[in-house]
C-alpha cells in the first residue's frame, strides 16, 4: 500500500472552500472504486507553524492504482476538480510514503474507511519528519529500538504520544534520506502533558548517554515537528 502525503498552502480566504472540495469532491469520488481513499484531513494548528497549511494523507492500494489516479487528475474525470483546487491554494508539496517494517500501520482496509463526512471530536497529531546524516535504514532502526519500543511499553495514561505509523519516502518521490513518525497526542481532554513538553527544558536525566535525546544525535540533528488538528469530518482521527 502507498500513502500519498500532501501539504497544501491554502489561500486564507478560501479555507472553507478548500475543505469543502476535499469533503464533497475528493473523498466521495475516490469512494466510487477500490483504488484509494482519503484517510486524514488535518489543519496545521494556528500558532505552531505556517498559517493555512493543510496536510492530507490518501491511502492508495498499490502502484497500478496510483498510476490510474495520476492519469485521472491529469486528463480524466478528476482534472476539472484539480483545476478548481489549484485556485484555492498557493501551492502543494506531495510525496509517496511506504510504511517501514515495524510500523504499527502497514495497510488499511480501504472498504471500511468512512466516506460519509460524519462528524466526530477533534484530535491532535504530532508529525515528526527527520533527515538523518546516517544511512536511512540505521535511522529507522534507531527509532524502533530506542523510541518506539520504549514508548510502547509505557501505560497509556503515562505517555503523551501514541505512534500510529512510521513512514519512509518511496524511492524517487522526495528526499532519499527522510522518514516520518505519525503520532496521535493522547488524552484529548487534558493536554497538560503536551503543555509541559512545550514549555519546559528537557530534564537532565533525559540528556545523558543512552537516553533518546543523546543517542538520536548520532543519526540526525535536523527534524521538524508539526502539530496537526484533524477536521471534524476527517475519515480517520
Amino acid at each position: 500500500m502507498l500513502f500519498l502525503h500532501e501539504t497544501h498552502k491554502v489561500v486564507g480566504v478560501r479555507e472553507e472552500e478548500f475543505e469543502a472540495a476535499y469533503r464533497d469532491g475528493w473523498m466521495p469520488t475516490l469512494a466510487a472504486d477500490d483504488d484509494a481513499r482519503l484517510l486524514w484531513y488535518t489543519n496545521h494548528a494556528h500558532g505552531s507553524g505556517m498559517a493555512y497549511n493543510v496536510v492530507t494523507i490518501t491511502g492508495i492500494s498499490d502502484g497500478a492504482a496510483w498510476e490510474r489516479l495520476a492519469h485521472r487528475t491529469q486528463n480524466g474525470d478528476l482534472n476539472p476538480w484539480m483545476r478548481e483546487l489549484d485556485r484555492l491554494r498557493h501551492g502543494v508539496i506531495g510525496k509517496l510514503l511506504l510504511p517501514v517494517d515495524w510500523s504499527p500501520l502497514q495497510t488499511v482496509d480501504l472498504a471500511t474507511v468512512p466516506t460519509d463526512g460524519a462528524t466526530h471530536p477533534l484530535s491532535l497529531f504530532m508529525e515528526d519528519t527527520g533527515w538523518p546524516y546516517a544511512p536511512l535504514d540505521d535511522y529507522i532502526q534507531m527509532w524502533d529500538e530506542i523510541y518506539y519500543r520504549l514508548l510502547s511499553k509505557a501505560p497509556r495514561g503515562m505517555r503523551i504520544l501514541d505512534i500510529q505509523a512510521c513512514f519512509q519516502v518511496a524511492h524517487g518521490s522526495s528526499r532519499r534520506r527522510e522518514a516520518m513518525l505519525w503520532q496521535k497526542i493522547e488524552d484529548a481532554n487534558d493536554y497538560a502533558a503536551l503543555v509541559r513538553l512545550l514549555t519546559t527544558e528537557t530534564a537532565p536525566e533525559h540528556r545523558v548517554p543512552g537516553s533518546y535525546m543523546v543517542e538520536a544525535l548520532k543519526y540526525r540533528d535536523q527534524w521538524q515537528s508539526r502539530l496537526l488538528r484533524t477536521s471534524d469530518w476527517s475519515p480517520l482521527y
